[in-house]
């Protein structure tokens, strides 16, 4: 029913990634994803890394950013990918959001308009030329999410406005996917999840991209957990029931309290 990735971030030594690597399989998690910003490592060799030490875990991007990437060379390095890690490798993509990384990199920063239709120009041509390797999209915008509607197998589904986000957000990406929605799996970032025993998590990451909701607020929306193992196993069982998630991601920092789960749902 469910698969559960999580997103690797101290990748400042290969004995970092391989350790990390090998927790989250033995934890149960299913996808390990890496970001991709400048100030750390490329994500492809640091998953190559990974495909080196694991068997089981399938390999991911969270999120690719579009703007950095040249089609052909891009698609060369995922085919590379994906053939040296047995199949394993799935390709995130978001349209690029911080203007500092462009700006270092000597790119320039185009509008959200056409930083999304150089996003659909990339995932067309990938969709063409690799196509055995599952896309993921994630963002929350109606342009970025009709592409997503268009193009992808997996869809990360963030922002969102009014009393429920994720339901208003889904609810634009099945109007715009049409029959296509049936085939397009359904991505929820969990960010905030208790480690230490208490029932309550840390809400500074929630917080960060919901500024004006109180913490009894924050506690309600979908990626936020609380309460015991149970508990939390029965809100990621209505996240698939009400919004029909069946791929959930978790920061590493959470990855040992959240296997607890994992091992409750399975």
């Amino acid at each position: 029913m469910f698969r559960f990735g999580m997103g690797l971030r101290d990748t400042s030594s290969a004995a970092k990634v391989r350790d990390a690597a090998r927790q989250a399989e033995d934890l149960g998690y299913d996808v390990i994803l890496v970001p991709d910003h400048l100030g750390a490592p490329a994500p492809f060799p640091v998953l190559a890394t990974v495909a080196a030490v694991t068997e089981t875990l399938t390999l991911g991007t969270f999120v690719l950013n579009a703007g950095f990437y040249k089609p052909a060379l891009l698609a060369r390095d995922v085919a590379a990918l994906h053939e040296l890690s047995g199949g394993r490798f799935e390709v995130g993509l978001g349209a690029g959001y911080v203007r500092e990384e462009f700006d270092a990199a000597e790119l320039p920063f185009l509008p959200a308009r056409r930083r999304i239709e150089y996003l659909e120009h990339l995932t067309q041509y990938l969709a063409e030329h690799v196509p055995d390797v599952p896309i993921m999209i994630a963002g929350g915008g109606d342009r970025l999410l009709t592409v997503a509607a268009r193009w992808a197998a997996i869809v990360g589904v963030t922002g969102g406005s009014g009393e429920d986000p994720l339901a208003e957000r889904i609810s634009f990406l099945r109007e715009a996917a049409g029959e296509r929605f049936t085939d397009i799996e359904l991505n929820v970032a969990i960010t905030a999840v208790p480690t230490d025993g208490s029932g309550m998590p840390n809400l500074s990451m929630t917080r960060h991209y919901a500024p004006d909701r109180t913490d009894e607020q924050l506690l309600t929306l979908p990626g936020v957990l609380s309460g015991s193992v149970d508990e939390m196993a029965a809100k990621v069982r209505r996240l698939h029931d009400e919004y029909g998630a069946r791929y959930l991601v978790v920061q590493a920092a959470h990855a040992e309290a959240f296997g607890k789960v994992i091992a409750a749902l399975r």
